[in-house]
């Protein structure tokens, strides 16, 4: 899954917003399963990355709310 910049979540749809969202979420469940199941992800700091992203379109998110 492609990381976004806050740019470039700025340049997206209110729905597309959304579809990001839960698919960034879902392949974050898969991760933290993969891990608490005793296995090892192949890259740790992508984990790091999913959940950076995922703040990135939820700030962009409430930013359009309020503006």
């Amino acid at each position: 899954m492609a990381i976004f910049r806050a740019r470039e979540v700025a340049q997206l749809t209110d729905v597309e917003l959304t579809e990001q969202m839960s698919k960034l979420q879902l392949e974050l469940i898969k991760h933290n399963g993969k891990v608490s199941a005793g296995g090892a992800t192949e890259n740790p700091g992508h984990i790091k990355e999913l959940k950076r992203t995922i703040a990135r379109l939820m700030t962009e998110q409430n930013h359009r709310r309020t503006a």
